[in-house]
């Protein structure tokens, strides 16, 4: 079935993830201290902790965890061999072909003995324990036939072109299965390009795969949004999936395929995603706590890797190493893994409410394509060169991505990067659902993560006895610029509209400090509006309300970090609430909390908050505001920063108007 490997030259890791480096290592690693033989340690520690899940040959990897995924048993083992296969294939092809653990004749005979049977059903049955998962319309196998394809494309002089030809044959009569099926109408588009990439280099089913990869690329094409952003096939679905699929994936297949034009479309595209997506790691070396399947983690290096893979990248080398190992080690360094060495479905670690329904235990192991770096030669500059700064550790910066809707805010003396959103909501095209938090609220970061039962991070109407707030439903961009970004919503309570009610939100940032107004109209009078802060987390937390001239409240957990919120105008009473359960980032959770009653015509709700991790000193002065009516049924607001800088506002329903001074 598999001929024998060349000889192996090197040797395996002898120490793992945390092994001491010479001397001359850790001067070129002053931030993370991790160099590219961390990185194969940490690879090859990943795939020895899966292996005793094997099934028979190898064919299925059934990790234990806390419940099967909506697909299956069976299709979590596939998903187990997929995705560990791609983190083995970058290992090796990163090596050159070196394989002194024996990955590939592993993965050669699962490749055998998984598609000798293909089976529709889902769980495994009494005497077939090898056999995959068929593909079929928008069925899981589809996403994994990508990951296979992928990763024989990148191993195929030591793999695939070594098989016996009845075992390509059925592996490419299984994996063509991904070019006459759906995806769903997403990301998924890329994984039949996928697989039509390699199948069309290894000469089987050319038309069909040759078609598979037009229909992948024309696809996204509806939904690049230019400055380097796509939505994920929803209309303003804005996430992670950007860097680990909607990049990742065409720049890989044109690299691959030696196509310069292809490379130099979607390169540039990747360059320019990197100039803003750079931005929001922060100095412990975290990625935005936004969007969905969180539980891929350090996945989120991949874009930042398939730059300097490219050549298309903003960032130096330097840079490029010093945030994909920050990323790897903040999760290793976190409880990532179990006790056997395997990456647990959460955040840190376990973290149920982090997982989706298509999640099974084996689905953290698409943070495999974290370790596109490995496919860089150890004499690579983005290997050799001296760690420097991420972009959050350089200045305080508010830098305005206008293509999602958002609003970066980033501070050197505690590494924090905060994600204002104005433009996110992963709404369907064509009906509003309930809220995603990770997606419709205010204001995401490094740092924190959301609540289950506070209103942390969120604005709205109070609508009912039990003191539940509208939801912010699909959210309409007005715009970014320096220092600013606002959008319109339109509440929903109980799935409907609140009639008649808009809702018209501007935060405006400066170094720490943040400011959020909401112009309500059409709104009862009398109604209770609700604005929650920053939920902070810990071990403990210490709480404090502040019934002065400007009530605050203040959350400090007994690791420093600290969420602070001050009424400005028509918020009036200050709390802070404790949730009842823990977050991503730990057990215990607080949030200030700003309360109002909206009077007759447009009302106004402004806020001053504040998130500061540990090693920030609060600032010697605060953010001032002034406020006053327009004739027209808006408000004229300027806010004057400590530094003496300004923003000059303009707020009326469903329009804004901002400009920045220097002075004042």
């Amino acid at each position: 079935m598999y001929g024998s490997p060349s000889a192996a030259s090197g040797q395996p890791p002898t120490k793992g993830p945390a092994m001491q480096l010479p001397d001359e290592d850790r001067t070129r690693s002053p931030r993370t201290g991790w160099t590219r033989s961390h990185w194969e340690a940490a690879a090859d520690a990943l795939l020895a902790a899966v292996r005793p899940h094997a099934g028979p040959r190898h064919a299925l990897i059934d990790l234990p965890g806390p419940r099967p995924s909506v697909s299956g048993r069976r299709s979590d083992g596939l998903e187990g061999y997929a995705r560990t296969f791609q983190l083995a294939a970058l290992r090796v092809a990163g090596a050159d072909g070196v394989d002194p653990h024996g990955l590939m004749e592993r993965y050669a005979e699962g490749l055998d003995a998984g598609t000798r049977t293909p089976t529709a059903e889902r769980d495994l049955a009494d005497g077939d324990t090898t056999s995959w998962s068929v593909v079929t319309d928008r069925g899981q196998a589809m996403v994994e036939a990508s990951s296979v394809a992928l990763s024989l494309r990148l191993t195929r002089p030591w793999l695939w072109d070594r098989l016996d030809d009845d075992v390509r044959e059925r592996a490419g009569r299984w994996l063509a299965g991904a070019l006459h099926h759906r995806p769903h109408d997403n990301n998924w588009w890329l994984f039949p390009l996928t697989v039509g990439g390699f199948l069309a280099e290894a000469g089987i089913e050319t038309e069909a795969a040759g078609a598979a990869v037009d229909r992948g690329l024309a696809a996204i094409e509806t939904w690049y949004l230019g400055d380097g952003w796509y939505t994920d096939g929803r209309p303003r679905a804005f996430d992670h999936y950007n860097g680990w699929a909607l990049h990742l994936l065409p720049v890989l297949h044109a690299h691959l395929s030696g196509d310069a034009e292809l490379t130099a479309r979607y390169g540039d595209r990747l360059a320019a995603h990197l100039d803003g997506y750079a931005s929001m790691f922060g100095g412990d070396g975290a990625p935005v706590h936004q969007g969905r399947s969180l539980s891929y983690r350090f996945g989120a290096a991949a874009a930042v890797w398939a730059g300097a893979l490219t050549g298309r990248t903003p960032l130096t080398p330097g840079t490029t190493r010093r945030i994909a190992s920050g990323a790897l080690r903040y999760f290793l360094d976190r409880g990532a893994l179990d006790d056997r060495g395997l990456l647990t479905l959460g955040w840190h670690g376990p973290y149920a409410p982090l997982v989706q329904p298509y999640s099974g235990p084996a689905s953290p192991y698409w943070s495999a394509c974290g370790f596109l770096g490995l496919l860089l030669p150890p004499d690579h500059p983005v290997w050799t060169a001296t760690e420097e700064p991420a972009p959050a550790e350089r200045n305080d910066r508010v830098r305005e991505l206008p293509g999602p809707g958002w609003l970066l805010q980033t501070t050197v003396a505690d590494g924090v990067v905060r994600l204002h959103n104005h433009g996110s909501d992963d709404q369907p095209r064509d009906e509003v659902t309930p809220d995603d938090p990770l997606y419709a609220a205010l204001a995401h970061s490094t740092v924190t993560g959301p609540t289950a039962d506070l209103p942390d991070n969120r604005f709205g109407l109070e609508t009912g006895p039990d003191g539940a707030i509208s939801e912010r439903g699909r959210i309409e961009p007005l715009g970014a610029g320096p220092g600013w970004a606002a959008s319109v919503h339109r509440p929903r309570t109980g799935g409907r509209p609140v009639p008649g009610v808009t809702v018209t939100a501007l935060t405006l940032a400066h170094g720490a400090d943040e400011l959020r107004f909401h112009a309500v109209s059409g709104a009862a009078p009398g109604t209770a509006v609700v604005h929650g802060g920053w939920a902070v987390t810990g071990e403990s937390v210490d709480t404090r309300v502040d019934t002065g001239d400007e009530p605050a409240g203040l959350a400090v957990t007994g690791a420093g970090l600290r969420s602070e919120a001050r009424c400005l105008w028509g918020l009036t009473e200050a709390a802070v609430r404790r949730s009842g359960a823990a977050t991503a980032f730990g057990p215990v959770a607080a949030a200030p909390v700003l309360r109002g009653v909206t009077t007759d015509g447009v009302c106004l709700f402004a806020g001053a908050f504040r998130l500061d991790g540990p090693g920030a000193t609060p600032g010697d002065g605060r953010a001032r505001a002034r406020v006053a009516p327009l004739p027209d049924d808006g408000w004229s607001l300027t806010v004057t920063w400590p530094d003496g800088s300004a923003h000059h506002a303009e707020l009326r329903p469903e329009r804004v108007r901002v400009t920045a001074s220097p002075h004042g």
